[in-house]
């Protein structure tokens, strides 16, 4: 009889179910509390009931996750690199039939907001074009305090409860021993993690898409990840889902570009978004909701209370309530982008939270992070934090203190101050909870309903086009190709047949692994009272879509050239009335040009006039622009013909799918290169008009090229 092939998940299971003596590196040896409390379930928080709130009481949780959040100081642990702006938001009509909101109330008012953006895994010295989940943190300053909606550009998020968010961070940071890698997750660690932890796999795909590596920041989504409360003036309910979609669409750089981009600039995103804003770019986003009646909480085939679940647009439409505009840049980093503390519990009579066990832990995590982070309980009294609203409370002293407090108390209730500060009835804007009838049984433990991981992972790769799924593919191969464990790819592998069976095979290929028959299935490492392991098998549940065109970036805004970057290669002799004519009306339609030659300094036209030189070859790269022209003037070609970088700059130009125009005898540069000039390229504009070359910049990239492998780029 052939031996049983023990696998790794049964290994663990085992490990789990039969623990070892002790030994000096924590193998084989129970879980415990730095007390020395032995844990029975490090996979839940605790909560009133499976679908409750977590309860303050767990200190398991919070021992867990005070000690990540001071783990490092000063950079933030989560989104260290990042980068912010100011602006205002405008509510376009009253919401008060959902929300008594007061800035989404008055069409006529606008809200300062101040925003940061930001990369996850990475430290604060990384590069911006790691392929990551982006934050979006909003902080509006409304009459009532400020109301931070912080999330992230991607909809859901890799875990279910807060209390594997340490377990998750620690596992896509760079691993312990050696500090490597840095700002990515193409390593053994991470996805040894998500190998074991299916409810991931949704994430997985938003991650391994595009959407993981932005053109801009000002061409991503932004979304509040957690379900939570609209309440209006009458105290009733909706659940709602927060969006914000960029006027500019939704675009992404290719992979290889991404590589090459953080070895030219690594501060790409964050130039990008300051130039914009100094030139009058402004970055313009609507805010969207999507907004469920409380009646209808279980009407869908997951649960509004998973963090790993979105709502399809075609069964929730988003509906489009406002504009945020970001027009001012901060004056100091430091004072500002560094210092900026977010906090999702900060929040507006109007809206309020759900019991989603991430957003619960978050509501801890956030305020403890910062005490570390700013040194401070006095954090607010930054001035970037400070709200505009009035603050009166008996919070006195304290490290780094600024308010001057007057008068004897500091407390309340008291007579001497004759009650003073009061407590605001709710007519009179107080805050009030939601009253959310909470009947259950204090339990460690995690709903039926969240154990779907793979339906919505599927969705969202059905609803690619054909190219982005093939980009998928790639991450996969090459984030699991810098894995060093044969076992963990294996399991991915079988991971990936859950979600489709096409996507593991074309993965499995590409890393030379067979598609397993069976995926291995990992435990919910899970002790209750009678001391039995449970179990749970993910479920798959059926969709009420199939497919979400909205999911796809292809589907996106492609309709204008505001603040593309257009490189134009010249040279001495250079048509200078092409050149003028071309710039013009760029410029007229929003692009930015830049002139790039084979010095600095000035080039002189064919006409005898001089031109600026913004950037030489030397320092200049494709990666950087969006498109690229060739003007005519005979000497100018002859020259760039000699050029090898100036043809190179065309050929990996192409090869990453943009733009090209040429005029004149800017054809024989063209012709000087690997690419094509007799096909039908709708992107490769032969003595064309600037009209039709705009209309193709728009169209941002022409994916279709990627099967083209004569490109030597």
């Amino acid at each position: 009889m052939a031996k049983k092939k023990v696998t790794p998940i049964a290994k663990l299971n085992a490990k789990q179910e039969n623990l070892a003596p002790h030994t000096e590196e924590g193998v084989d040896q129970f879980l415990t509390t730095n007390q020395g409390l032995r844990i029975n379930d490090n996979q839940n928080s605790l909560k009133a009931g499976e679908r409750g709130a977590t309860l303050l009481e767990d200190f398991i949780l919070r021992e867990k996750i005070t000690h990540f959040d001071h783990e490092r100081i000063p950079e933030r642990i989560v989104h260290a690199r990042g980068e912010a702006a100011h602006g205002f938001f405008q509510v376009y009509e009253s919401m008060s039939k959902y929300t008594k909101a007061g800035f989404l109330q008055d069409p006529g008012k606008q809200t300062p907001v101040f925003v940061r953006f930001s990369t996850v895994a990475g430290s604060r010295g990384s590069t911006d074009l790691a392929r990551d989940v982006r934050g979006f943190a909003v902080k509006f300053y409304t009459e009532e305090g400020n109301y931070d909606l912080v999330g992230n550009n991607m909809p859901v998020f890799f875990i279910q409860d807060a209390m594997k968010f340490p377990d998750f961070i620690h596992a896509v940071k760079p691993e312990p021993h050696n500090e490597i890698p840095q700002a990515a997750s193409a390593h053994d660690t991470f996805w040894d993690f998500v190998s074991i932890a299916p409810e991931s796999m949704h994430m997985i795909m938003w991650a391994m898409s595009d959407r993981a590596i932005p053109r801009s920041l000002r061409m991503m989504e932004g979304f509040g990840v957690h379900t939570f409360r609209f309440i209006n003036a009458a105290g009733k309910s909706s659940f709602v889902k927060f969006h914000w979609k960029p006027l500019l669409g939704v675009h992404s750089v290719a992979w290889d570009e991404a590589q090459k981009i953080s070895g030219k600039d690594p501060d790409f995103h964050r130039r990008d978004l300051w130039n914009a804003i100094e030139s009058g770019a402004y970055p313009e986003w609507e805010l969207g909701v999507q907004i469920v009646a409380e009646k209808d909480e279980h009407k869908f085939p997951f649960d509004l209370l998973d963090p790993t679940k979105l709502i399809p647009e075609e069964v929730v439409p988003v509906m489009r309530i406002g504009k945020m505009v970001l027009n001012r840049n901060p004056d100091n980093f430091f004072a500002e982008t560094e210092q900026v503390a977010f906090h999702p519990g900060h929040i507006v009579p109007g809206i309020d939270f759900t019991n989603d066990p991430l957003l619960q832990g978050r509501l801890f995590s956030y305020t403890d992070t910062q005490l570390s982070r700013l040194g401070s309980p006095n954090f607010h009294e930054i001035p970037i934090n400070r709200p505009i609203a009035p603050v009166h409370n008996n919070q006195r002293d304290g490290h780094m203190r600024q308010t001057i407090n007057r008068g004897e108390t500091a407390y309340e209730p008291n007579t001497i101050s004759n009650g003073c500060p009061y407590q605001a009835k709710m007519k009179e804007g107080g805050f009030t909870s939601y009253e959310e009838r909470i009947d259950a049984k204090k339990i460690r433990g995690r709903s039926s309903s969240f154990f779907d991981h793979f339906s919505q992972a599927t969705l969202f790769y059905n609803s690619q086009s054909e190219v982005e799924r093939t980009h998928i593919v790639n991450a996969l191969r090459f984030e699991l190709g810098k894995v060093t464990r044969t076992d963990i790819r294996e399991r991915m592998v079988g991971i990936l047949t859950q979600i489709d069976k096409s996507l593991a095979l074309r993965v499995a290929t590409g890393l030379g692994l067979p598609v397993p028959s069976k995926p291995e299935t990992p435990i919910n490492h899970i002790r209750p009272a009678d001391g039995e392991v449970r179990r749970y098998e993910p479920k798959a549940v059926k969709q009420q879509v199939i497919n979400s065109p909205a999911l796809s970036m292809s589907n996106t805004v492609k309709n204008t050239v505001k603040s593309r970057q257009i490189a134009f290669l010249t040279a001495d002799g250079v048509a200078g009335k092409e050149v003028a004519k071309m710039k013009a009306d760029l410029l007229a339609a929003g692009a930015q040009v830049q002139l790039i030659a084979p010095h600095l300094g000035k080039i002189k036209t064919a006409e005898g006039d001089h031109l600026e030189v913004d950037q030489s070859f030397l320092g200049a790269a494709s990666v950087l622009f969006d498109a690229v022209y060739v003007p005519g003037g005979k000497t100018s070609a002859d020259a760039l013909v000699k050029e090898p970088a100036a043809l190179h700059f065309i050929n990996e130009a192409y090869k990453h799918c943009k733009a090209i125009a040429v005029t004149g005898d800017g054809l024989k540069v063209l012709k000087a290169t690997y690419l094509e000039t007799e096909g039908n390229d709708p992107g490769l504009l032969i003595n064309k008009s600037s009209k039709d070359f705009i209309n193709a910049i728009a169209q941002h990239r022409f994916w279709e090229r990627e099967a083209i492998d004569t490109i030597p780029a």
